[in-house]
């Protein structure tokens, strides 16, 4: 099955013409006709699991997750909760600030408030120095966030943030490297070999996330057996602060010159293009696509069972 932007739902003929027309390019908006706003059809088949690889609102926030719920539905990946908080760029920060875990410096601005109040928000956001980086707190795949190189860009930055969401975060850029960690597992996750993302563009935006050629993935990243170790605990730990099962992305930031970690984000749907990062850091830390897919289904039974011996 497939789910338009609007909610829309088709069926699994209609979903596959529909992949083998488009590929792995998401630039295009299908818009479904003529289909319900939910597919009738899951209200009265059996379906043994549910794999979300949807992005973005209602994909990744908990809100199909919360549908997987109501109706007794073993789901792959985060649960509701976890899945809200990952997609919640504020509330994933306040909790790793909360934890003592580092992320970088930020404010947070309301539309209201900016508009209200321009020029003292303005004024605290540059005593961060430049760049800054301007995101949407509840959006996927860099959709909105621009990065802001001298003054006059600010106000430009926040009117495309805005577009996307009432409340933004503004942060303080750091020199630093992205690094990437996949997380597999509910009771005892575990992480996978670092990579790295060299970014073909002014930095790891949409285009260079889906339409371009241009950004690398050194997978494994280059970094030192103590390092490495340091990395995977720390995307394990945020794991499990976050609430995260089944999988996760951990997005850090080294900054080289003093090898200290910063958490940057958590994807709780990753990738799983061919040039996704998830599955092809699992495959050099020796889990094939298949065994993967295997492993992230029994995992989702498994929890599933769980919760209804609880119950």
């Amino acid at each position: 099955m497939a789910i338009d932007r609007r909610g829309m739902w088709v069926d699994q003929g209609k979903a596959q013409r529909i992949l083998q027309e488009s590929g792995d390019r998401t630039d295009e908006v299908v818009e479904f006709q003529g289909r319900h706003r939910l597919d009738p059809r899951f209200l009265s088949e059996t379906f043994d699991v549910a794999f979300p690889v949807l992005h973005g609102p209602y994909g990744e926030d908990g809100a199909i997750q919360g549908l997987f719920e109501m109706l007794d539905l073993p789901y792959v990946g985060c649960d509701v909760t976890a899945s809200a908080v990952c997609m919640d760029k504020l509330q994933t920060k306040r909790l790793l600030v909360q934890a003592g875990f580092e992320t970088a410096p930020w404010v947070t601005v309301r539309r209201h408030e900016w508009y209200a109040n321009v020029a003292p928000l303005r004024r605290r956001i540059l005593e961060f120095g430049l760049p800054v980086f301007v995101k949407p707190t509840r959006l996927g795949s860099s959709l909105g966030i621009s990065k802001v190189k001298n003054p006059g860009e600010l106000d430009d930055a926040m009117k495309v943030g805005f577009d996307f969401g009432p409340c933004l975060i503004v942060e303080r850029g750091l020199d630093a490297r992205e690094i990437e960690v996949a997380v597999l597992g509910n009771v005892e996750p575990r992480a996978s070999l670092p990579g790295e993302i060299i970014p073909g563009r002014d930095f790891y935006d949409y285009k260079d996330k889906y339409l371009d050629d241009g950004c690398r993935l050194l997978a494994p990243a280059p970094l030192d057996e103590e390092l490495v170790a340091r990395v995977r605990k720390l995307a394990v730990d945020v794991f499990r602060l976050l609430g995260c099962e089944g999988m996760a992305r951990v997005d850090l930031f080294l900054e080289g010159h003093t090898e200290r970690l910063w958490v940057n984000e958590v994807n709780s749907i990753p990738g799983f293009t061919s040039i996704s990062m998830y599955p092809r850091l699992w495959d050099l830390s020796g889990v094939k696509y298949p065994a993967l897919l295997d492993e992230l289904l029994r995992l989702a039974v498994e929890r599933h069972r769980q919760i209804r011996k609880q119950g």
